[in-house]
């Protein structure tokens, strides 16, 4: 993998300016975290070089000065949301993220419980979290927020939130998901520190848009295809423009936003700090690409996999037109096709040629290698056969595995198991690899080729199980599929 990002300087800039962002309030900054702290993979695939661990090596840098602060909704809670990507509830995932901090070994001061108003189970965590030892606080729903700025900034408004204790001057604020309240939590704080005659601040750390890079650029087009699902629209800061007569890049939301923070600021302090939404940022992301083609290239790639994820998630039954129709409206800005994905093209060509559905993967040299289906193996279990014996330099026409080893597998999944498909996926092709590794000394070296898949583009011309879709992550592919489901 090309490199285009410069992790090491990022990591140094980055929290250089967030403790430049400390110094200009009374040593105390509240941090709205957008994104995500752990295993950011967009940022890593659209900014390679980019770790998906750099945010969370970035705060150990500060981790004397800092604690966490974690929100979770009650509404979300009262309605069992759950984390699309990790399968577990959103008051899990509180439990979770605090257990992740902890093991990195940073402060975790308290949990607060957003929008409540009353809520059972949302008060049944509560009581969890403090048979645990974990220090929690309730924010309230505020009548007309985020507009009425005369009540919310009152004592009738923030002023009837419990006021979370931290000790520290750093204090980061995230949580599971979005719409969680993150950034009223901020402002409570605010508006209460000020009562206390401490003039705290506010900032957001969100990685993208990364608003010194051009509008149209492949790296901000490929955050807006990551959130076509929730129509965000990347903008030039209006704000930003008529203050200093420069351009900056942000997102609608944010900007449509600001002038009620400007009123809600102005409430607390008697001014605002800040003169435009992209101020209010502590992004240093674009001060640290070191090849910008790289950067591109790997954005186009991410677009086209956004596509593939959006007719992926319609082939199985998702009302999600719109998603699908803003992401095709982004291959225009980008100026590209689903054909400036190699690999794509490889496993299509290959199913055109062979009449069988097909895969293909592009290697870190750049060597496409393809596999179809057959009586015995699904294209997917074949092209992890075919990339390994060609990276071992194992001739291809070889067998590895003997058909007298396949064939009781799939007579066990057909007749015991009531599988329709007899071919054998990923997992159960790795597995009887590993077996013959045992006496055959080809299966080995095969096996030892594994990690150098690690980063490289695969596509397959039908959808995968969830069985192939986990190997391929595991192995650190990059997947994408035709929006066809397995006949």
């Amino acid at each position: 993998m090309k490199i285009g990002f410069d992790n090491d300087k990022y990591l140094k800039i980055q929290s250089e300016h967030i403790r430049e962002r400390i110094a200009q309030f009374d040593g105390k900054l509240y941090l709205e975290l957008g994104g995500k702290l752990f295993d950011d993979h967009h940022a890593s695939r659209v900014l390679p070089g980019f770790k998906p661990d750099s945010k969370l090596r970035m705060f150990a840098q500060l981790r004397e000065q800092l604690e966490i602060v974690i929100v979770v909704s009650a509404d979300d809670i009262e309605k069992n949301k759950v984390r699309a990507d990790l399968g577990i509830t959103y008051d899990e995932d509180v439990l979770r993220l605090r257990e992740e901090f902890m093991s990195r070994d940073f402060m975790v001061g308290s949990v607060v419980i957003t929008h409540y108003n009353g809520q059972r189970a949302a008060d049944l965590f509560r009581h969890r979290l403090e048979r645990m030892g974990i220090r929690s606080y309730v924010h309230y729903l505020i009548d007309g927020y985020p507009h009425n700025v005369e009540l919310i900034a009152s004592d009738e408004g923030f002023g009837k939130n419990d006021y979370v204790e931290t000790s520290r001057e750093l204090v980061i604020v995230t949580a599971p998901g979005p719409g969680s309240g993150k950034m009223a939590v901020c402002l409570s704080q605010l508006y209460n520190e000020n009562k206390r005659g401490i003039r705290a601040g506010y900032a957001k750390f969100e990685t993208f848009p990364v608003w010194n890079l051009p509008l149209k650029h492949p790296v901000n087009i490929a955050y807006e295809a990551a959130t076509a699902d929730l129509n965000d629209v990347n903008m030039i800061d209006p704000f930003h423009l008529e203050a200093y007569d420069k351009i900056a890049v942000n997102y609608n939301r944010d900007i449509e936003i600001f002038p009620v923070l400007n009123a809600l600021f102005e409430g607390i302090y008697g001014e605002n700090p800040y003169k435009s939404p992209t101020d209010m940022g502590v992004n240093m992301v674009g001060f640290c690409i070191s090849d910008d083609e790289v950067c591109c290239n790997a954005s186009r790639e991410e677009i086209i996999r956004r596509y593939y994820d959006a007719t992926n998630k319609m082939a199985d039954g998702v009302d999600n037109e719109d998603e699908v129709h803003k992401i095709q409206m982004l291959f225009n800005q980008a100026r590209i096709t689903t054909a400036y994905r190699r690999v794509t093209v490889a496993a299509q060509a290959k199913q055109e040629l062979s009449e069988h559905t097909a895969a293909a993967i592009e290697l870190e040299d750049g060597t496409i290698i393809t596999a179809k289906s057959s009586p015995l193996l699904g294209c997917s279990a074949a092209l992890l056969l075919n990339a390994t014996k060609h990276l071992a330099g194992i001739d291809h026409e070889d067998k590895l595995i003997p058909q007298s080893l396949i064939e009781p597998v799939q007579k066990t999944k057909t007749e015991y198991l009531g599988a329709r498909n007899p071919r054998l996926h990923t997992d159960e092709v790795l597995v009887a690899l590993s077996v013959v590794s045992e006496s055959d000394e080809r299966c080995r070296k095969a096996l030892e080729q594994l990690p150098k898949l690690r980063d490289c583009q695969v596509h397959s011309t039908v959808m995968l199980s969830e069985v192939d879709r986990k190997i391929f992550k595991k192995l650190g592919c990059g997947l994408t599929c035709d929006p066809v489901r397995k006949k």
